[in-house]
């Protein structure tokens, strides 16, 4: 049975930074694109960031785009998203996701085909 598990959420302040990771099992995830979402309370999931399965091609929102970095480790089963320069509005739960697609042009959180439970970042003023 395949396993997405995310770790690294906290509490940080404004210009802080986080590293989450996605440690995955049950499935060769190694062949897959993986994709960092988030939902803010009250709000859709939004689309992060996306690294296909080689990892030599990576996509941003452009709300992310500079402050944070996508990157993956196959032969550890762990994909990273590391958030600096942390603002208020980057409050919301992370969710790590994987599907077979070409990565970044699936950005719908439901069209995904594996994901995991989430992390809670909280950005404070």
């Amino acid at each position: 049975q395949a396993h997405l598990l995310e770790s690294g959420g906290g509490l940080v302040q404004a210009g802080g930074s986080l590293r989450l990771s996605c440690a995955t099992s049950g499935r060769t995830f190694s062949l897959y694109a993986m994709n960092w979402f988030r939902q803010a309370p009250g709000k859709e999931h939004e689309f992060v960031a996306a690294i296909s399965w080689s990892g030599s091609s990576t996509y941003y929102a452009d709300s992310v785009k500079g402050r944070f970095t996508i990157s993956r480790d196959n032969a550890k089963d762990t994909v990273y998203l590391q958030m600096n320069s942390l603002k208020p509005e980057d409050t919301a739960v992370y969710y790590c996701t994987a599907h077979r697609g070409v990565p970044g042009n699936v950005r719908n959180y439901y069209a995904m085909d594996y994901w995991g439970k989430g992390t809670l970042v909280t950005v404070s003023s």
